[in-house]
């Protein structure tokens, strides 16, 4: 019997089911936010009002270690923008399931996590509000609460080098990395060119300007591969 038999589940139940999953799984990086947060000397609201906010990982470590490297707030919301940018094709899918006015869709539209966005896919273009409501509901409460750990239990800076913990966020986006290498053919050669890009600015920029230049690289190499015709790896269908 294939997958296709078994009928998606719909509504707030299924989804509050699969948020629990994907809460257990971010709970663990949202302390880790909030206890690095802050032994680099956030204080403890802005630490839980940017979980509270912005509910993503990537966009609130890039914020945090562009802001510890010196660099000022424009630059930091810059790369965490940057980050976040994958929301925008995310709810522009989502759009159409998505009823109300205006005003009430583009409130609906801050749920769209991930995790929750992928649950919700029923097929066909669709995605179910409710499910991926529920899904996002567990997840924010757990990604909250995951903060407000991590601060009250932040340990001393030389434990947090001791433990390792200093090395959660350029782990984090070392999997991110690695998880884009097998996805998509092109994403070797974006890394190396924004390697070379941002090894290059830091000797005469902030460290924030560097990482915002470098996500030149992806344009750069769309425009070499666009004059040399397409990867045949993207042509390949998925089996």
């Amino acid at each position: 019997m294939s997958r296709s038999d078994f009928p998606p589940e719909f509504g707030w139940r299924p989804g509050l089911r699969v948020g629990v999953g994907l809460g257990l799984a971010v709970f663990p990086v949202a302390v880790s936010f909030g206890a690095l947060a802050t032994t680099l000397g956030w204080p403890m609201l802005p630490t839980i009002l940017c979980s509270v906010v912005v509910v993503s990982a990537g966009g609130q470590f890039a914020l945090l270690t562009t802001l510890t490297a010196g660099s000022g707030l424009p630059l930091a919301l810059g790369a965490a923008t940057l980050i976040n940018l994958r929301f925008l094709p995310m709810g522009v899918s989502v759009a159409g399931s998505l009823v109300g006015p205006a005003w009430k869709r583009a409130l609906a539209a801050q749920t769209i996590l991930d995790g929750s966005w992928a649950a919700a896919y029923q097929g066909g273009g669709r995605y179910d509000r409710r499910k991926m409501f529920g899904a996002s509901a567990v997840q924010w409460v757990a990604w909250v609460l995951g903060t407000v750990v991590g601060v009250v239990a932040a340990p001393q800076p030389e434990l947090v080098e001791s433990l390792g913990l200093d090395l959660v966020f350029p782990g984090f986006f070392l999997v991110l990395l690695l998880d884009s290498f097998r996805t998509t053919p092109r994403a070797p050669w974006i890394a190396g060119t924004a390697i070379l890009l941002t090894g290059g600015l830091v000797f005469v920029a902030p460290i924030g300007v560097a990482v915002l230049l470098s996500s030149l690289a992806a344009f750069l190499v769309l425009i070499g591969r666009g004059r040399r015709g397409p990867d045949p790896s993207d042509l390949v269908e998925p089996a």
